[in-house]
């Protein structure tokens, strides 16, 4: 059990409560980012469906194992935003290679990338979408990638190399399409509601569990809601909460939980996860460097075009907006605009120096904040809200009195 869980002691105490039948019906798994909260969270929902005896081996062949391991299984529901178009892409990489190499591991390559790609499909299940008004088209979307997905899953021959290479392609070019446009940055209130509804009708057969990732990004009525049903939860539903700031979760539900801590692995940890995964010896940096080298822009580009409209509110210039959003791949995927926003606040950080610096900063921060949401809740064309940005930023500056220093 939690043989995939790579260098993280977490395993050890999640076995033994669940071996001593002590797992609470609520716990919040914390840490660092690509620590393997979502890892340690799916094997969790797998060893207590378990049909088994003794329960919850990785070989394990039992019907609901095997619907687990391939991430289709009924009494599993998975909410909450994520980039996933990254690991997707890593993991195709990981697939093609093994196929081509016909290396002994092609096994945990074709799960590897089935199971990246479920990550996302996932947390659209109709259950959790009931009476969004995108349903219609997020189903239309999904039942072309099952039916790629189909060609390529357990127990069905693979097709020829050429074949598993353009499905491959569709089934990203599809996923891509589907993180953008239709996954939320917060998970809305009436996923909650519906998610709920679907805990409390009785499992016919194992545990039903509930993973919410990201759970810190949740809205105050999103969390109320979520509360009621951690007060008095059904007995034969495990809660799965996955946070890397703890500190931004709501106390009540903090102590409604029993938290694990996820460490935040040493380069050379996560170095071997590289090799472990996606079998990759030559690789020498961090888990999310790895995965960053997947973008279609690279990051430093990204951040170059960072500097550029920063140093233009600085030197109180206008820049070619809609270059720097074509130079940043149209910030598709998404994990590009935070990127570019996040090293905006990272040159910002230079003007807190001050009190007037520190006040600017702060009001810069809600402006990024403001842009974010803008391209991601509200569908906002990139060019549009970084020109919004840009102006709010520019009147920031005359009314701080030029706090803002340009950069090399």
């Amino acid at each position: 059990m939690f043989e995939n869980l790579v260098n993280q002691e977490a395993g050890k105490f999640l076995l033994s409560d669940i071996k001593k039948n002590r797992l609470p019906g609520a716990i919040l798994f914390s840490g660092a980012e690509a620590s393997g909260k979502l890892t340690a969270a799916l094997e969790t929902a797998r060893i207590l469906s378990c049909h088994a005896k003794p329960q919850g081996k990785w070989t394990c062949e039992c019907p609901s194992c095997l619907q687990h391991k391939a991430l289709v299984c009924s009494n599993l529901l998975l909410l909450g935003p994520r980039d996933c178009s990254l690991e997707m892409a890593a993991a195709k990489k990981t697939f093609i290679d093994a196929l081509k190499l016909n290396v002994p591991h092609i096994t945990g390559a074709r799960y590897l990338f089935l199971r990246s790609v479920r990550k996302l499909t996932l947390r659209f299940n109709g259950i959790l979408w009931e009476g969004d008004s995108n349903l219609n088209k997020i189903g239309s979307i999904i039942e072309e990638i099952n039916e790629n997905l189909e060609q390529l899953d357990f127990p069905r021959e693979l097709p020829p190399l050429s074949d598993v290479e353009k499905l491959c392609e569709q089934i990203l070019k599809s996923s891509l399409k589907l993180e953008n446009d239709y996954l939320y940055d917060s998970i809305p209130v009436n996923q909650i509601r519906n998610m709920e509804a679907w805990a409390h009708i009785k499992s016919e057969e194992g545990r039903k569990t509930v993973i919410i990732e990201n759970a810190e990004r949740m809205q105050v009525s999103v969390r109320n809601a979520l509360l009621k049903i951690l007060e008095e939860p059904p007995h034969d539903v495990v809660f799965i909460l996955l946070t890397s700031k703890r500190n931004a979760m709501m106390e009540t539900i903090l102590s409604r939980v029993r938290t694990y801590n996820f460490l935040d692995r040493s380069v050379n940890l996560q170095q071997d996860v590289i090799q472990r995964v996606f079998h990759n010896m030559d690789f020498s940096g961090s888990i999310n460097d790895y995965l960053l080298t997947y973008l279609p822009v690279p990051p430093h580009e990204i951040k170059a075009q960072a500097r550029i409209f920063y140093n233009a509110v600085a030197t109180r210039q206008i820049p070619e907006i809609s270059d720097i959003v074509k130079k940043c791949g149209n910030f598709n995927p998404r994990i590009e605009l935070r990127i570019f926003l996040s090293n905006l606040a990272l040159l910002t950080k230079q003007i807190i120096n001050s009190q007037r610096g520190c006040e600017a900063g702060a009001r810069v921060m809600e402006l990024l904040r403001k842009c974010q949401d803008n391209i991601t809740l509200f569908n906002q064309k990139p060019d549009a809200a970084l020109e919004i940005l840009l102006r709010d930023m520019a009147a920031l500056n005359i009314q701080f009195g030029g706090v803002f220093c340009a950069v090399m």
